[in-house]
């Protein structure tokens, strides 16, 4: 054996396997089969041949390494959520926290690393025994290889452009390096040529709110009350009547029980979710405006900073209009700051996990399992119809959010822990709606299902845009099985609105959901990393990473399949790249000058010990961005409520997860007595994105975080003079 190993070639043998043969064996196996994902494949692969055979072993081995954890968590990430990383998931991938979270503490695919760590053994293997040899070069015709292959899958993306998903087509490493290539070629073509003039495209049919269409029945609807419940990652495809609607190839019935009350119901089967991300989704539900279609700060952050846009949401338009208004959802609120965005938009009671006093099913890291959270929730809407005021509930659902967590009987019946937990979730969301209508809720009341996003579905077209809407009214009669027509999340706040007759204030856009229309509409989405645009006119376009375009006739949005038309012009993808960015900037005019609090009043209790940056964070300051050029002063102020227990605080800053060093102390005692008073600013010579701060205790006992400002701005334009009760953020909400 060791004399086998020992041979020159043994270790070009080896490598070849680990970075050519594993890859291909493992997208036949995954079942992402594409000729164009085989072609990436082997020219990466031949790159780190080329790269990398005559390399001494310890300069090799650290780029062996970082394209294993690029893999696996590629295909871990493919799996849970339906999509290839972007540049900005790329930095969670080597967060170990955020990883564990995620997966639960295992893998989907737990066979792949046991693989590739055999893989990198025997190359290991080989260069030992082969150390000292003379290894010869391979020709450098041999360079040709890595290159034609490259080059052929550019020419085919170009001559023949092919709609699958984005990981059938990539690796995750050409995908990057292609990223790479082309915003170095744009860069260029603008020193040279100068900038290229671009018209912009018109928003008013995106942002401006359409009540032209005929109404479904006259006056105001006939509920009293609103019951929303928002279903976490669930694409339309489940919906057996949107299905059918469109003509979907997808036959897998996950969900029986939510399909059959869909038949009761108005669906929506061309519904658009606009984006990733639960508080993204929130968001443009609830506000009628889009989120980022980008990754940059939530606009549901951004709104902190405004106390007047806020007031245009569904919640506080209900408010004012006598409702009581409440939102509930399983996990912890501080994520996202969503303890402080729901307040904010006008939600009088915003509750999360620590509400429930009903014991679990299961174990599950995020939060209560869907079971236990719609008990839960069935007692939260018994104690609201005991009142004389009408009311509105918002619901958040966790369980279908990875690592899918669901009871062994239903892991035994379904292939994977995300189908059973979709089915758990079916299950438990058809009891909950079998006693809303035992108890006669819906007979006053205007229930709307819908998901915050989509976790998408391999092999379906726009399975990770494709939402759905199901509502149940008191008038059902008046409503027809199919609303026809594209809408979105853009849509639901005006469309309830109208259903109660209520004025829609000037910031909302959409549709309304209960009118009828006779022309066609625009819609936009960026999902997996893909900008979609319909002109309302028959015409979908969608635009990669690349600002590379491709040109569809399609009736509506959301379709199973769609006639290829053309590339369109050179201008096209800037056009529409201008429109998301013109979109991104509805709230802020400006990115300087952001003055965010994410203190307040509230007791918050300590663990013993810190578990997780993520679930132990004491504040919502998370993916935010700071211009080149600016300044970030920071102010904190934290005290320990318990006399008997003394908190040890730490504050962590993370860009794109990874630690950013700010010379911060590692640990404050705090005591009531001696609270944590901290100010401090840093330079952002170039931007940042999704920069994170991470405030965490332990000792037990309760903490207050009465500041923590955030104030990004140009220099000397900071203004932090005022004391914290006068901050203009200090009651937000």
């Amino acid at each position: 054996m060791k004399n086998m190993l020992g041979q020159p070639r043994a270790r070009l043998i080896a490598l070849c396997g680990l970075v050519l043969l594993i890859p291909l064996g493992v997208r036949a196996l995954l079942g992402w089969s594409d000729p164009l994902g085989y072609l990436s494949d082997l020219a990466i692969g031949s790159l780190l041949v080329m790269l990398l055979q005559r390399r001494a072993w310890w300069l090799a081995l650290p780029v062996l390494l970082a394209w294993v954890v690029l893999f696996v968590a590629s295909a871990e990430l493919v799996s849970a959520v339906g999509r290839l990383p972007n540049e900005a998931d790329l930095h969670y991938l080597f967060d170990p926290q955020f990883m564990e979270n995620s997966t639960g503490g295992g893998l989907a695919h737990p066979w792949l690393p046991a693989l590739l760590a055999v893989g990198l053994l025997a190359w290991l293997a080989g260069a030992w025994y082969g150390r000292g040899q003379r290894r010869a070069a391979l020709p450098r015709k041999a360079w040709a290889v890595p290159a034609v292959l490259l080059l052929t899958h550019w020419g085919t993306q170009h001559l023949l452009p092919s709609d699958a998903d984005q990981w059938r087509q990539y690796n995750l490493p050409h995908q990057l390096l292609s990223a790479a290539t082309g915003s170095l070629q744009q860069r260029a073509e603008v020193l040279v040529y100068g900038p290229t003039p671009v018209t912009p495209l018109a928003t008013s049919g995106l942002t401006q709110a359409d009540l032209s269409g005929q109404r479904l029945f006259k006056g105001r609807g006939k509920a009293r009350n609103l019951l929303v419940i928002t279903v976490e990652g669930i694409p339309g495809a489940y919906v057996r009547t949107n299905r059918q609607a469109l003509g979907s190839r997808f036959d897998e019935d996950l969900m029986p029980r939510l399909s059959q009350w869909a038949e009761r119901g108005m669906n929506t089967p061309d519904y658009v979710l606009h984006t990733h991300q639960t508080i993204r989704g929130l968001y443009a539900m609830l506000c009628g405006d889009y989120d980022k279609l980008a990754n940059g700060t939530p606009k549901g952050v951004e709104l902190l900073t405004q106390q007047v846009r806020n007031q245009s949401c569904l919640p506080a338009q209900l408010r004012q209009a006598g409702f009581s208004t409440h939102y509930l959802q399983g996990a912890g609120l501080r994520f996202m700051a969503k303890d402080r965005i729901m307040p904010h938009i006008g939600f009088a009671s915003v509750h999360g996990q620590e509400w429930f006093k009903n014991d679990n099913y299961l174990e599950f890291p995020w939060g209560k399992d869907d079971r236990a959270f719609f008990e839960g929730a069935l007692g939260y809407v018994g104690e609201l119809r005991k009142q004389r005021q009408p009311w509105m509930l918002t619901l958040l659902t966790v369980g279908t959010h990875q690592p899918y967590s669901a009871p062994d009987d239903y892991l035994e019946r379904y292939d994977t822990p995300k189908q059973a937990a979709v089915a758990y979730l079916d299950d438990s969301l058809g009891d909950f709606l079998d006693k809303l209508e035992r108890q006669g809720v819906l007979k006053d009341t205007l229930v709307v299902i819908t998901s915050d996003e989509s976790h998408g579905i391999d092999g379906v077209r726009l399975a990770s845009s494709w939402g759905f809407n199901l509502t149940l009214a008191p008038e059902q009669a008046k409503l027809p099985t199919l609303k026809h027509g594209t809408y979105g999340h853009i849509d639901l706040a005006t469309s309830l609105l109208d259903y109660f007759a209520l004025p829609i204030p000037a910031a909302l856009g959409g549709r309304s959901l209960f009118r009828n229309y006779d022309s066609g509409r625009e819609m936009i989405s960026f999902t997996n990393g893909v900008l979609r645009y319909h002109d309302g006119q028959g015409t979908f376009t969608e635009c990669d990473f690349q600002q590379r375009c491709r040109r569809y006739a399609s009736e509506g949005f959301i379709a199973d399949q769609a006639r290829f038309i053309d590339r369109g012009t050179s201008t096209l993808g800037p056009q529409i790249s201008l429109l998301a960015n013109t979109l991104d900037q509805s709230l802020l005019q400006t990115p300087l000058n952001l003055r965010y609090q994410f203190g307040g009043p509230s007791p918050i209790a300590l663990q013993e010990h810190i578990r997780d940056d993520w679930a132990d964070n004491l504040i919502g300051a998370q993916y935010l961005e700071m211009p080149e050029g600016s300044r970030t002063k920071v102010r904190i102020k934290v005290r320990a409520l318990d006399p008997q227990h003394e908190a040890y605080i730490r504050l962590k800053a993370k860009e794109f997860e990874q630690d950013v060093q700010l010379g911060l102390p590692e640990e404050v005692l705090v005591t009531a007595d001696q609270p944590m008073e901290m100010e401090f600013d840093f330079d952002n010579p170039t931007e940042r994105k999704a920069f994170s701060f991470h405030l965490l205790g332990y000792g037990g006992g309760e903490v207050e975080v009465s500041d923590f400002s955030v104030i990004t701005a140009l220099p000397g334009e900071e203004e932090l003079s005022q004391e914290p009760d006068e901050h203009p953020l200090a009651h937000a909400g």
